[in-house]
């Protein structure tokens, strides 16, 4: 199974992009590390967006899309590390002329003490089903360089999942049978949770209880109880026929001496190795046939 953990060092690079500030006037550009990730240049709660200036109405999405996101979501606020917030289209400033939201984010709790803003984001998911490769590299490559150190693809209509590589500057395909490992979370991510509904809900439960979630807590406890006490149950319907065979097993050396029925110590080991309805059997013959079979 291949491990991808968190690179040491996010790929820096940066194009020159301009901001508006008024339709008809651009300033100058500034460094995405100047920017507040709060610093809204499109109306958020609406369907805004803009990449590298280009303003983009972000669709509700189609059947494929939308059940990938609510998976997403649900197995990454399973597998988060305690300390850290998963959203979901939460927007970011991302770059002078970006202002975009990803389909679901992890970042720290609480406010980034440097800017007195929200912590950006860490790590980051998209999903990926009619946008063009162009968008969805501009925004990787956008993120990138605003200091997001990973953001994961996932290609709906090819079934894969990738990875952006500033090195690279393109996608690396994940090998399905591998994990995503990263500070952000506290369980190890499989690639084929991203895909996979089923291996979504397992992964997230792992997640829940590596937490140590008061629930799943209560449930390990109440099973544990539950099988002790099936447990108790078990024994003394065991203790009881364990009873019963032994009486049979008496009656039986009782039937041979008042039928005069030879019960050396060969016939009394024979009869200990019989099962509970043998030893019935072989009784119920001794009392027709007051003869050893």
């Amino acid at each position: 199974m291949r491990s991808y953990q968190a690179p040491a060092h996010p790929g820096m690079r940066y194009p020159a992009f301009v901001e508006p500030d008024s339709p008809g006037n651009l300033r100058a550009p500034k460094s995405p590390s100047a920017l507040r990730v709060d610093d809204q240049i499109v109306r958020p709660e609406t369907r805004e967006e803009l990449v590298r200036g280009r303003k983009i109405h972000a669709a509700p999405a189609k059947v494929p899309h939308a059940d990938r996101h609510q998976v997403l979501g649900f197995v990454t606020e399973g597998c988060m590390a305690p300390g850290y917030v998963a959203s979901t289209d939460l927007l970011t400033r991302a770059g002078p002329g970006s202002d975009f939201a990803t389909d679901t984010c992890i970042r720290r709790e609480g406010i980034d003490p440097g800017t007195g803003a929200r912590h950006l984001e860490e790590l980051a998911f998209e999903i990926v089903n009619e946008q063009s490769r162009r968008d969805i590299t501009e925004r990787a490559q956008d993120l990138s360089d605003r200091g997001v150190r990973r953001l994961i693809a996932i290609f709906v209509k090819r079934g894969e999942v990738c990875e952006w590589s500033p090195e690279r500057n393109d996608w690396i395909v994940l090998d399905p049978t591998g994990v995503l490992e990263d500070p952000t979370l506290a369980e190890p991510l499989p690639i084929r949770a991203m895909l996979d509904r089923s291996e979504a809900h397992r992964t997230a439960i792992r997640g829940f209880r590596t937490k140590g979630n008061p629930e799943i807590r209560a449930i390990q406890a109440q099973s544990k109880d539950e099988g002790r006490a099936e447990g108790r149950a078990e024994g003394r319907a065991e203790g009881r026929a364990e009873g019963r065979v032994e009486g049979w097993r008496a009656g039986i050396e009782a039937l041979c001496d008042a039928f005069d029925i030879p019960f050396g110590p060969d016939r009394r080991a024979h009869v200990l190795q019989l099962d509970t309805r043998q030893v019935e059997d072989l009784l119920g013959h001794l009392r027709r046939e007051r003869r050893w079979p």
